[in-house]
């Protein structure tokens, strides 16, 4: 099956054609600046074709409409009518408590990907565009939605629930939800066909580390523990997000500088993490780079991410009552060798035993980890769109 894959921002639309039965990327690109004026990039890796139109977007539908006509152009098109295209699958950010699993997109599906508008107020609404775009220009095609969230609903109540009053859980449904869920599912699987195990005997902790970090506990093939919250904003220190941090700190600091709870989310979301420490970049080539001309705040910055990983990696494993596996991946884990070293070392105490010869490299999949440990520590390209043709394929066969 030919499967397209969107992934919808609020001016922007990510998108992939790809063979659910070869997994080949046929055509990929990106949709951005809709609504002001409108940029295509467009791409065709079998034939390393690159082209870049500029095209009037003032809405998504705009968006995807040319998103379709590059796709069947004569010149650097890969199919021939748009007939081909048998399935959508979107990524949709939140599915609240209501989807533990991709699902065929209905009206009571729309109706509650709406619901939880609240829980992902910038995210959301872009989803919910993207999808009514796609079946405004697409017709009839059977669309799937595939959620960041749904990974993490197999979490037990003593993980997910906050220690507030119930009654916020029970009426506002604010408890920890989760992200980058496709991501976790989709390396963790991977993991077990590396180490040639199958899943439900494993015990793993997946680590996505980007400009947007997370970590979960995957016991048996199911998260039950992962480091984001009721939002993104939580755990790790990231790019530009504080991560975890007392909440005392902000009513401090709203009052010392009679800051609104909006200005004060706007630094915790835009100008914290590694750039807030290090004052550098929220890149963390920027920063290394800064660390390694002796900028005492980036390498500051690059330790404090190290050691909440390294120290997040014991945690899970604690929880899980051991680990087999621990998995890197997305643009942190999958390229910086250090952090992955730094984040892993100091662990031997668990088990874990790593390789710096096997470390030294980059976007692939490996075993990073000496031959003699008895946690295998891997690194794994994230692949989420092929996770979400994936499930579209299967959803739609059905």
């Amino acid at each position: 099956m030919k499967i397209l894959v969107i992934n919808a921002g609020s001016s922007s639309l990510k998108y992939q054609l790809m063979d659910s039965v070869t997994h080949d990327v046929l055509a990929k690109g990106l949709c951005e600046r809709i609504g002001i004026d409108g940029r295509l990039t467009h791409k065709v890796p079998a034939k390393d074709i690159k082209k870049e139109f500029e095209i009037s977007m003032p809405t998504h539908a705009e968006a995807i409409q040319s998103v379709l006509d590059a796709l069947v152009s004569p010149e650097h098109g890969v199919i021939a009518s748009v007939k081909e295209i048998d399935a959508v699958g979107h990524r949709v950010v939140h599915g609240g408590e209501s989807f533990a699993q991709s699902v065929l997109i209905t009206d009571d599906v729309m109706k509650a990907i709406e619901d939880c508008i609240p829980l992902a107020p910038l995210h959301n609404p872009a989803n919910i565009t993207g999808i009514k775009a796609c079946q405004k220009v697409m017709g009839n095609v059977p669309m799937v939605a595939v959620f960041d969230t749904a990974f993490h609903q197999t979490m037990p109540e003593k993980a997910y629930l906050y220690a507030l009053p119930y009654e916020y859980y029970e009426n506002d449904k604010v408890r920890r939800y989760g992200f980058h869920g496709t991501s976790h599912r989709y390396v963790s699987a991977r993991c077990a066909d590396m180490l040639g195990k199958p899943i439900d005997q494993l015990k793993i902790i997946t680590c996505h580390l980007g400009n947007g970090s997370s970590i979960a506990a995957v016991d048996h093939g199911k998260s039950v523990e992962t480091s984001m919250g009721f939002t993104p904003l939580a755990g790790l220190p990231m790019g530009t997000r504080s991560g975890d941090l007392d909440a005392g700190i902000l009513q401090y600091l709203m009052n010392k500088y009679g800051w609104s709870i909006d200005e004060c989310l706007n630094v915790l979301n835009k100008k914290s993490g590694v750039l807030g420490i290090s004052g550098v970049s929220s890149d963390f080539r920027d920063i290394e780079s800064a660390a390694k001309e002796g900028n005492h705040r980036a390498e500051v910055a690059l330790e404090c991410f190290q050691y909440n990983v390294k120290k997040l990696i014991g945690a899970y494993a604690a929880a899980m009552g051991g680990v087999d596996a621990i998995v890197f991946t997305a643009g942190v884990g999958e390229n910086d060798a250090k952090t992955r070293m730094a984040a892993a070392s100091g662990l031997e105490f668990m088990g874990v035993k790593m390789d710096p010869d096997a470390n030294n490299t980059r976007g692939k999949e490996a075993v990073i980890s000496a031959p003699d440990s008895k946690v295998k520590v891997l690194l794994i390209p994230t692949d989420e769109e092929l996770m979400i043709a994936t499930d579209t394929a299967e959803i739609v066969g059905k």
